[in-house]
């Protein structure tokens, strides 16, 4: 299992079974912990945030959750649905003694972090959101929207093996959601398409899925609600992403009342990796600026 430099792993008893957490940098007063998120597909903390962990936590705790069904959590059933991760978010954070936190999201990890600025709106002091899914009312056409969903709705037994099938290419795909593949350091390369072959390795996201793709739009879209979260927010967006349509990011930027977008250009989906010296002094400048609103 992948182990980022810095980080030391432990686990966390949930109402829903132990939970893998990287964590990283030390407790300093003044600087809020900080709650990292990954993404979908056979993401986990390890991939999303190799090599940030080291440069966020230099004066701050960082804490990374693998999510059931990913990453060090692969063997805990999937709760499937971003309110219910959030929930288990909440959890976690209440287990470790944390109050309130910064809160980083990428991708189906956004998703459920503006579920928890939503649902446990005191725990989120501010939410860095990169390539967030859960803005997006619908897929590009009625046909993608309606073919997604009858494939989300095929039983385990076809669906999992096709899942399996599938991750023989992973590679491949992996740089099709990239700008310039040759950004990406090869240990997450090498993990994400281990972790691909599991047996278990497309259980976390297929449950995902299910859970938010309907027959005529997306299930989880939270665009009508994001004006009520009222927690400051950087959104971090590659502008040529291929996966989840930037137009989202803009959306809720302007119906926030506490929010700001960068918009990445030549960059793809995976936007703190592709682009990790601009993330990180964007995330920089904001984490700052949080800490000094509380």
């Amino acid at each position: 299992m992948l182990t980022p430099a810095a980080t030391q792993e432990r686990y966390v008893e949930t109402s829903v079974g132990s939970v893998g957490v990287l964590r990283a940098g030390p407790a300093v007063s003044g600087r809020l912990p900080l709650l990292l998120i990954h993404g979908g597909g056979t993401d986990c903390s390890a991939i999303s945030w190799y090599r940030l962990f080291e440069p966020l936590s230099t004066d701050r705790q960082a804490w990374a959750v693998d999510l059931p069904g990913f990453g060090r959590s692969m063997f805990v059933d999937p709760v499937g649905s971003p309110a219910d991760m959030a929930d288990l978010l909440a959890e976690v954070l209440r287990v470790l003694g944390i109050d309130s936190a910064i809160v980083c999201g990428v991708s189906m990890g956004g998703d459920a972090a503006l579920n928890l600025a939503l649902s446990h709106a005191p725990l989120v002091a501010g939410m860095i959101l990169v390539a967030p899914g859960g803005l997006t009312p619908a897929l590009k056409s009625p046909w993608a929207q309606r073919a997604a969903w009858y494939a989300s709705r095929l039983p385990d037994a076809m669906l999992l093996p096709l899942g399996r099938f599938a991750n023989r290419f992973v590679r491949a795909s992996l740089n099709s959601m990239v700008k310039d593949p040759a950004t990406l350091p090869e240990p997450v390369v090498e993990e994400f398409v281990r972790l691909a072959r599991e047996p278990r390795g497309t259980l976390g996201y297929t449950r995902y899925n299910q859970a938010t793709i309907g027959r005529d739009r997306m299930l989880n879209d939270l665009s009508d609600r994001v004006a009520e979260i009222d927690a400051p927010a950087l959104f971090f967006h590659g502008a040529e992403d291929p996966l989840v349509d930037p137009e989202g990011s803009r959306r809720a930027t302007a119906a926030m009342p506490d929010a700001r977008l960068v918009m990445v250009p030549n960059c793809g989906h995976w936007a703190q990796v592709e682009q990790h010296d601009r993330f990180m002094a964007e995330a920089v400048h904001f984490l700052m600026e949080v800490d000094g609103l509380n």
